[in-house]
């Protein structure tokens, strides 16, 4: 039960920040497509494998929030899919953590993607950057891995 619970809070967490984040946040990057969600999902997962990186997990933050809804008092559906999936560069993440430690912090690399209900048809796809200070070493690190991860964003949303 225990581990139910903590699973609960850690989605409700990263939905609390996704729904917090908007577009026009300098931190958070997101493109739209037209386009199925499984459509935008596939093309995710094949932008990401395609690079030779593995999709660690899949976080099925819809799924939590439509099966926990009525629980916590509320039967608003907000999505019809919302999912985040984390993968890692292990040459990335090893330059950046050898210019620091601490970036473990931005470890691994996490990307959202979510149609909403009342706009059908249009799936948001996005990240929250990577801040780009430390040394010379840590900030080319992080730059690298911001390029990245919007590269995948816009292939994801064929942009």
């Amino acid at each position: 039960m225990k581990n139910v619970i903590t699973a609960l809070l850690t989605a409700a967490l990263v939905v609390a920040g996704i729904l917090s984040a908007s577009a026009s946040e300098d931190d958070v990057n997101v493109v739209s497509a037209k386009a199925s969600f499984s459509d935008v999902k596939q093309d995710l997962a094949d932008a990401i494998i395609n690079r030779g990186y593995v999709i660690d997990y899949t976080a099925r933050i819809g799924e939590m929030l439509a099966r926990t809804g009525q629980d916590v008092g509320s039967g608003k559906k907000i999505f019809t899919g919302a999912e985040t999936v984390q993968f890692c560069s292990a040459v990335l993440s090893r330059k950046m953590l050898e210019a620091d430690p601490a970036n473990i912090a931005f470890c691994p690399y996490v990307i959202f993607y979510y149609e909403r209900t009342d706009q059908p048809g249009t799936v948001h796809v996005g990240y929250r950057e990577l801040d780009e200070d430390g040394s010379d070493a840590s900030e080319a690190a992080k730059k690298a891995i911001n390029k990245l991860l919007k590269d995948i964003i816009k292939e994801a949303a064929n942009k």
